[in-house]
């Protein structure tokens, strides 16, 4: 609870100064700017392992006076880890009850240890994870064309330093080894979360975004209603109404006695279907009245047919070509009762563990169903295929696969990303508690975001994984063209034929008109030739028959 404060421990039991240097490494007991001083009388030898054997001693802000009654010089022993001639026990002043403290060498009293790690080479610990980690051969080279290998390479100018990645199979492995401190850091960005923290640091905060869940793209569906979609509803009540009101003044106008058509007395249906008709665009027979009403009439008619038709022709058009897609989920809520599976990657068992422990019934289910294992490329293809899965992963990781793996050759994707974010994450570096070297780690990273350095990489990043995606496209597509073996992609590029997704509801019009004109049909039918005189079996039986011969 209380830092820059100065800690004594005294003991001539070298055991017991192990065991005070493990609790205090596993307590946290000691920060950078908190100083330790080791009073002891053990040999020399017995000294300097204890200083170099423990994290505490050889890498925290530790001293140590060596107080031993057969040397008359008590020396004031520090361990540097980097150093021009590598890590080494320094003397740093030597002090007698006669002539008091007195400086051997050029450094202070509990002196800085990582702002310079003199060339040395530290190990670190990281997979591939794209867009911020990534792994390619080039010839006999192994390059890492990426933000976050970008940001380490800068950082190891600044601070003088090379780095090792360690052999690692698992993201769990990682962790160990970054939690047993056998790697000073993990360069790629981790989330910062509660149970997180618990185990290690982080640097500062660099990274800024949120978990995000991809999902297949719904497939249109055959629908009836594709008609109906170019106009609203009250636009369609508005023209019902309007063509309800034209034939009848239409009917009353034609059927009067002063203003008769030379076809004599229309009929009402006649009269119905010029009225529908022009409004439809298909012409009028001119066998309506006459007058100059009726020619007022017409005309305004046609005007009004000639914009709302114009304006429907063209919004089906529209709808045709692009139908409407079915509703895709976009929140927590739509997904746990869209999918019966999630998948992320195994470095994800803390965010299991975070929407298991939710208040949230929405999140608990997400941790229900969350899998752990494989990579994302895996996770999208069983989304693609099962279209009953999501994946859950960062914006810009999601985005990057789907761009380079999965967008098709006219550059639309089977896949897209839910709009709401699972959870706003903000991510650093991680690396062990209270590493002496993270103030001068901060420091260096300041500097590299201040010039928009680390901006300027992930935009060209994502910009050469675009490139490199489109010529590889259009290298496919060049070879197919020669083969003379179009792609389906890449001929809806040029034309999209119109499947019964577009045109079942005029077919369902169709056929419910055929329909109810066959009912009509046999009913008339049924009254022309229905006798004069049958009783009531008869007339049954006769109409049943005709039925049956219609």
């Amino acid at each position: 609870m209380s830092w820059c404060v100065m800690v004594v421990v005294v003991s001539v039991d070298p055991v017991f100064l192990s065991a005070f240097a493990e609790s205090s490494l596993k307590n946290r007991l000691l920060v950078w700017s908190s100083k330790l001083l080791m009073v002891t009388r053990l040999p020399m030898e017995d000294v300097k392992a204890l200083l170099t054997s423990h994290w505490t001693f050889s890498m925290m802000n530790t001293m140590a006076l060596n107080i031993n009654p057969p040397s008359q010089n008590k020396g004031l022993l520090v361990r540097l880890p980097y150093t021009p001639d590598g890590a080494k026990v320094v003397k740093v002043a030597s002090w007698t009850p006669d002539r008091g403290l007195r400086y051997l060498t050029p450094l202070t009293l509990f002196p800085e240890k990582c702002l310079n790690f003199h060339g040395a080479t530290i190990n670190v610990a990281v997979l591939a994870w794209e867009p911020y980690w990534r792994t390619a051969v080039k010839g006999s080279t192994t390059i890492y064309p990426n933000t976050n290998y970008n940001l380490l390479v800068t950082l190891c100018a600044i601070l003088n330093f090379n780095f090792r990645n360690l052999s690692t199979r698992s993201w769990a492995e990682v962790e160990d080894l970054l939690e047993s401190r056998q790697t000073l850091m993990t360069p790629v960005v981790y989330t910062v979360l509660p149970n997180r923290l618990e185990r290690w640091d982080y640097t500062i905060i660099f990274e800024h975004g949120g978990l995000h869940f991809a999902m297949a793209t719904p497939d249109t569906t055959p629908n009836w209603l594709n008609f109906y979609y170019p106009l609203s509803g009250r636009v369609w009540t508005a023209v019902v109404a309007s063509t309800f009101v034209v034939c009848v003044l239409f009917v009353k106008i034609t059927g009067s006695k002063m203003w008769r058509s030379r076809h004599g007395r229309l009929s009402t249906g006649s009269v119905v279907l010029e009225a529908v008709g022009s409004l439809l665009g298909q012409g009028l027979y001119g066998r309506l009245a006459s007058s100059h009403s009726n020619h007022t009439l017409v005309g305004t008619w046609l005007l009004f047919g000639v914009v709302i038709g114009t304006a429907y022709r063209s919004s089906l058009i529209a709808s045709l070509t692009l139908p409407r897609l079915p509703p895709r989920p976009e929140t927590i809520e739509e997904l746990v009762k869209a999918v019966d599976n999630i998948t992320m990657e195994e470095r994800g068992m803390s965010w299991k563990a975070l929407f298991s422990a939710s208040e949230s019934a929405a999140y608990r289910t997400v941790g229900g169903l969350l899998h752990l294992g494989g990579d994302i490329t895996e996770g999208l293809n069983a989304a693609v295929r099962t279209r009953k899965h999501a994946h859950l992963g960062t914006k810009q990781n999601l985005h990057l696969i789907m761009s380079s793996q999965f967008a098709r050759l006219d550059g639309t994707s089977p896949l897209y990303v839910g709009k709401e974010s699972m959870y706003k994450t903000l991510g650093g570096w991680p690396v062990p508690h209270d590493a002496p070297y993270k103030p001068a780690l901060d420091g260096a990273l300041r500097y590299i975001l201040q010039a928009g350095l680390y901006e300027q990489w992930n935009k060209e990043v994502l910009e050469t994984a675009a490139r490199e995606h489109r010529i590889k496209q259009r290298k496919e597509l060049r070879n197919h063209q020669q083969e003379g073996k179009l792609q389906r992609d890449s001929q809806s590029t040029k034309f999209r034929s119109l499947t019964l997704t577009h045109v079942e509801g005029p077919l369902f019009l169709l056929l419910l008109g055929l329909s109810l004109g066959g009912m009509i049909f046999i009913v008339e039918k049924c009254l022309m030739l229905r006798p004069t005189q049958l009783n009531p079996w008869t007339e049954t039986h006769f109409l049943l028959l005709t039925a049956a011969e219609l």
